[in-house]
Parts: structure tokens; sequence; C-alpha cells
């Protein structure tokens, strides 16, 4: 009876649907760096790294599931404000790393700042649209929310970091969907990204994309004033298209550019998303079997054990073992959603969408950029890939998951 009893308060007090699947990846990456840098020289470390990565990681899980749930509202602010003062501190004395300033050294330790603003940035943004008087409906809380989380944007484009702001936008996005945005403004808000993305696809797509949106205002809205300043912004933001474009670091420029057509650089900038390809499929159905990868172990892919951690395992565990990759994701993702829909406190409610959208962009980017389905723009997979700042700021993310889980009875 004693030992039911503690199979019972486990179950009661730890979401097993979010920390299986988390341990589960935890482990499976574990077994990837190793079989990644097992055969290069001056990596071989990096196994041993992530291992003390992962001690850290359990450690601070400890901490944070175990604090008062109403903490992580009380450091909503100051969290941000300091997260803001790291990414500007990371562009005075950050050191390069694959042509982005994103890193702040301490010896033999080094971090990257616009990890853990994630956090910081879920938090505020959870914080202030959980507020009584905010209305998300209206220009002033809109312009607000934007201000807060296109700040750290701002920010870390300036190291520059693609990947890394793709996942605040989408955040954004998400977080404002969830509080209620209506439809013509979230237009509103998506609208000049992606009248710029078009304006680099050419003359025609954009003003195809002009038309179609200028007939969607007016479809949702008859504010003549209101929808002529919306496509004012929108021309504005086709015609800087190539001066952002520009602000891009070469090989970011062409990173995007090769995913237009990998094979017309095969050996430069289409080389890692060919070769990742060819990984993915040589794999088959149960894998060439671990560390006999062909791809991998012979280093075809540069830095295979972080960004491309997943065509290591679709090669070696095949078509099965990638497949389990991808359900341990859509296993604690819709777990986060469920808890998140369950929750009647808006802002851990909210929190726990901001957390849902950071594992989800990163799992759809990342996997998609090894098979080729989006550029290839340097975002790791959540507790997968090598990476003490990714882990531990994932790590946190989902203690925080856990956490109100353990005090859910007290917020019903």
């Amino acid at each position: 009876m004693k030992e039911l009893r503690i199979d019972y308060n486990l179950k009661d007090k730890l979401d097993l649907y979010v920390f299986i699947p988390v341990v589960s990846l935890i482990l499976l990456g574990l077994i990837s760096i190793y079989s990644a840098t097992y055969a290069n020289t001056l990596a071989q470390s990096n196994f041993e790294k992530q291992l003390y990565f992962v001690l850290a990681a359990i450690l601070i899980f400890l901490i944070v599931h175990f604090l008062p749930t109403n903490t992580f509202k009380f450091i909503s602010i100051p969290s941000y404000i300091f997260s803001i003062l790291l990414l500007i501190l990371v562009l005075i004395i950050g050191k390069k790393v694959s042509g982005s300033k994103s890193w702040i050294g301490f010896g033999i330790f080094s971090f990257q700042p616009s990890e853990f603003a994630k956090i910081a940035t879920i938090l505020m943004l959870s914080n202030f649209l959980s507020r009584n008087n905010t209305q998300i409906n209206s220009f002033r809380d809109i312009l607000f929310a934007l201000a807060i989380g296109f700040t750290p944007v701002f920010l870390i484009l300036l190291e520059p970091d693609m990947g890394s702001s793709l996942v605040y936008m989408f955040l954004i996005l998400v977080l404002l969907f969830k509080k209620g945005i209506s439809l013509f403004w979230l237009i509103v808000v998506i609208s000049p990204a992606m009248t710029a993305i078009s304006a680099i696809f050419g003359l025609t797509t954009f003003i195809v994309t002009l038309i179609f949106l200028l007939g969607v205002l007016f479809y949702l809205n008859k504010d003549l004033f209101l929808n002529s300043s919306v496509l004012a912004l929108n021309l504005a933001a086709g015609f800087f298209a190539d001066y952002v474009f520009n602000l891009l670091s070469p090989h970011q420029q062409a990173r995007i550019l090769s995913f237009l057509d990998p094979f017309s650089d095969p050996l430069g900038t289409g080389y890692n998303s060919i070769q990742s390809m060819v990984a993915v499929g040589s794999g088959g159905l149960f894998g060439k079997g671990f560390m006999n990868g062909n791809q991998t172990q012979l280093q075809y892919i540069p830095e295979q054990w972080t960004d491309f951690i997943f065509c290591s395992i679709s090669e070696e565990f095949g078509f099965i073992g990638s497949t389990l990759v991808i359900i341990l994701f859509l296993v604690l993702l819709i777990r986060i959603l469920k808890n998140s829909s369950q929750t009647k406190d808006e802002f851990l409610s909210l929190t726990q969408v901001g957390i849902f959208s950071v594992l989800f962009i990163h799992f759809f980017i990342n996997v998609g950029m090894v098979i080729g389905l989006v550029p290839i723009i340097g975002v790791p997979l959540p507790f997968v890939s090598y990476g003490g700042s990714s882990l531990i700021t994932n790590v946190i993310m989902i203690s925080i998951v856990t956490n109100i889980y353990r005090t859910r009875k007290n917020y019903a």
C-alpha cells in the first residue's frame, strides 16, 4: 500500500507526459552526440561537456520545479529588463561564432543571452497580456505588446541571428492569437513581414501580395484611412526588404538563396542541405546502426552534433528512430497545450502557450531544414542538439510547465 501511495503522489505532482518525452529526447541526444563526435578528435570532448550540461539541467529543473508558482509572475519584469541588458552587452563585448556576435564568455564558459531572453520575453508578454485592463484589439495595447516582443528581436538581428529572431516573432504571434486578437489586427501584425518576404522574390510577387492584402483588409474592415495606413506600412516594408536583407551576414544571405535551389552551389552554400538530405534518405527503415552512418562517421556534415543532429539520428536509426523523435515531440507539445487550456489563471496559461510556441518552432525549423523544407538558419533541436545554453533554457521552460502542473489545483 505504501508503494502504491508513493506512485500515486508521483503522478499527481509530476506530469509524466511531459517528463518522460523530455528525458527520452535528452538521452537520444546524448547517444547521437557521442556518435557524431566519436571520429572527430577536435569535438570528442563535446559529449563529456554535454553530460555536464545535463547534470546542471537536472539541478536547475529541481530548483525551478519546486519554486512557488507565483514566482514566475513576480520575476517577469526584472528578468525581462535584465535580459535586454544582456542582449545589449553581447553587442559590445560578445564574441563572434559562425558570423554572429551572440556569445558572452567567462573564461572557459560562455552562453547565449538570446536563449535565456526567450524565457524572460514569454513571462513579460504573458504578464502584460493577462492584465485586466489590457485590450488586445486596441491599437495602444497591440503596440505595447509588439514593443515588448520586438525589442529583443531588434537586438538579436543586430548580432545578427536570424534563426533566433524568427523564434521570437512566432512567439509574439502565438501569444497575441491566444489572447484573442481579431483576424484583422493579426493580419496587420503579420502583413509587413509577409510583404517584405514577397519583395525578395521579385516585383510581380510583391504586387500580387499587395493586391491580395488590400482585398483582405477591405473585406475585414471598411475603414478607408486605417486600411490605407496599413497598405502604406506594407509598401514601406517591401521597399526596405533589400535593406533588411543586406543587414544579414553574407553566409545567412547565401543560406536563404541556396534554399531556393541548393543544387545551384552544391559544394558551397547548398552543401549542408544536400548532405543532410542524403543522410536522412540513406537511413532506410531501421537505419545503418549506431556509429555506422557514413555521413555521420565520415564527417560529411560540419558540426553535425549541433543543428544537424536529426540527420544523424535518421541515418543511424532510420525511419523508426526519426519517427520516434517526432512522436516524442508531438506528445510533449500536445500535453503542454492541453495543460494550458486547463489552467484557469490567464498568466500561467499564456506562459505555457509561449513555451509551446518556442519549442514547436524550434522543432519545426530544425527538422524542416534537415529535410530541405526550410532554409538553413541555425536553429538547434530542443533537448537533442549539443549546447549548454539551449539545453538549460529548454529545461527551465519545461520545469515551469511541470511547476504549474504541480500546483494546478491551487489555480483551478
